[in-house]
């Protein structure tokens, strides 16, 4: 999630589990900087877009290392305000709002690495998108009228802030499921073979869904949308193709090959000029996706070769998408802008 998101997590969490044992501000304050020290990894430079992207939410985001942590920041803490009596309470509040941070990054489609050193596997749900205010609201309202409370039971705003968010997290993967079990009976009825489906949410909801289902052997895909006002009706989807030829002749590109294993399948290569790109189908929509990379370049002798990674990601047109974002989550039918 974005880092007010995170940040404002970490501080219901301080707020919560300190309670009435510190001053509000201290633990919001604390917390809120603990809940965004997982993110600091995105300064560090991996030496290339692909190695930045992919290695993001890596370490910096396992649960173990967190967890190992989370005692040396809490007696720090505990030290800085002279509250050493209070240091494993501390302890507690610098561990969840260290450990909420990746699981709700899980909750993104971006993939977290929870499980290093174990397994570098990308975890992500992708039932809320990056941003969605409708998670971030119920935080700080809850954090803004506890510190205006000044009565006994300020801190009970805090806790209904951290419980409403909490449960729109559980209404977005109630709202995925639905969404990905209509898409496979849509795509059934409407004859289309398909290997996996995925549904996320597009911008700053979780009402208008967005369908990704790739072709078994993975050289097309299809793109529908899907809002929860749409009246009953059959889904629209459009076909894309991906050049799986082309892919074959580039396998042992390792650009190539991890962002095939880091997008769980969900990709699509294609050739641009004399560059071979592939690009993340599970963030953006057609045709513009945030993460698309050159990995090779075409020489008339020895023929394709790997070349510099470049991000040549994009978008698409805002405006026109964010025209087109709100009659659609309404149910209008709007077919999306395909403007680069």
């Amino acid at each position: 999630m974005d880092s007010l998101s995170q940040f404002a997590l970490g501080a219901g969490v301080g707020v919560a589990v300190m309670g009435r044992r510190t001053r509000v501000w201290k633990a919001a304050l604390w917390g809120g900087l603990w809940g965004t020290v997982p993110d600091l990894d995105a300064l560090i430079d991996h030496g290339d877009p692909i190695r930045n992207m992919t290695f993001h939410r890596g370490a910096s985001h396992s649960l173990l290392y967190l967890t190992l942590l989370a005692p040396l920041l809490a007696r720090l803490t505990a030290r800085i305000h002279a509250e050493d009596a209070h240091w494993r309470r501390w302890w507690l509040a610098c561990w969840l709002a260290l450990f909420t941070h990746p699981l709700l990054d899980t909750m993104t489609i971006y993939g977290t690495q929870l499980l290093q050193p174990f397994t570098a596997h990308p975890f992500g749900i992708g039932s809320v998108f990056i941003i969605d205010p409708l998670y971030t609201l119920p935080l700080l309202l809850g954090l803004i009228a506890t510190g205006l409370d000044r009565g006994s039971g300020r801190l009970r705003w805090n806790a209904l802030g951290v419980v409403l968010s909490t449960a729109y997290l559980g209404w977005s993967m109630a709202a995925q499921s639905w969404t990905t079990r209509l898409a496979e009976r849509e795509l059934r009825a409407q004859g289309i073979s398909f290997e996996r489906v995925l549904a996320t949410p597009t911008a700053f909801n979780t009402v208008l869904w967005r369908i990704v289902a790739m072709e078994p052997g993975g050289g097309a895909y299809h793109e529908g949308f899907h809002s929860l006002l749409d009246a009953p009706g059959p889904l629209r989807f459009d076909r894309f193709t991906s050049d799986r030829r082309l892919y074959e002749q580039l396998r042992g590109n390792w650009g190539l090959e991890r962002i095939a294993w880091f997008s769980h399948g969900f990709f699509k290569v294609a050739r641009d000029g004399d560059f071979a790109t592939i690009a993340d189908l599970r963030m953006g929509q057609e045709p513009g996706y945030s993460f698309r990379f050159r990995v090779a370049e075409w020489h008339p002798n020895p023929g394709w070769a790997e070349a510099p990674y470049a991000d040549v990601g994009g978008r698409g047109d805002r405006a026109a998408l964010l025209a087109w974002l709100w009659p659609r989550l309404k149910g209008s039918g709007l077919p999306p802008p395909r403007t680069p």
